[in-house]
């Protein structure tokens, strides 16, 4: 499954999470770092839920980026 993260800087380097998973979140200190948690994250997420017993949730989330002038 391909899920959306959004990465944000912070005061201490950069955090992300994931709208279709609640509560996956990861931190690092360069974006490259906090990706690379992510997935891990999301994983080990999926995995959780899984041995639960729980659903895993569809990707549904999606971005774009659209110009406007400033």
């Amino acid at each position: 499954m391909k899920y959306l993260i959004v990465i944000e800087p912070s005061e201490t380097g950069y955090s992300a999470f994931s709208p279709d998973l609640d509560g996956c979140v990861a931190a690092g200190a360069t974006a490259e770092e906090v990706e690379k948690r992510m997935h891990e994250a999301i994983a080990f997420h999926i995995e959780g839920l899984r041995s639960e017993g729980l659903e895993v949730p569809e990707p549904k989330t999606r971005a774009t980026y659209v110009t406007v002038a400033a």
